[in-house]
């Protein structure tokens, strides 16, 4: 079987189709509720804190046993 032909959008035409689909899309979302985002938004600080000290605190031990296996 061969595939029907298709007519070449135009821009214009694209870009609508694009928007509508789009919109269609963020239609069927489940978007959290504002205390869902903010408790969220809480954890992810919190996570990024800690691995910011972890990370700093590991760059901090590795160095000074890189520094004393060169010194």
């Amino acid at each position: 079987m061969t595939k029907p032909k298709q007519k070449k959008l135009n821009f214009f035409q694209r870009t609508k189709r694009f928007w509508r689909e789009t919109i269609g899309e963020l239609r069927k979302v489940s978007w959290p509720t504002p205390k869902e985002a903010w408790d969220l938004t809480k954890i992810v600080l919190i996570v990024t804190v800690f691995m910011s000290m972890l990370l700093g605190l590991m760059d901090f031990v590795f160095s000074r046993l890189i520094g004393l296996l060169v010194a």
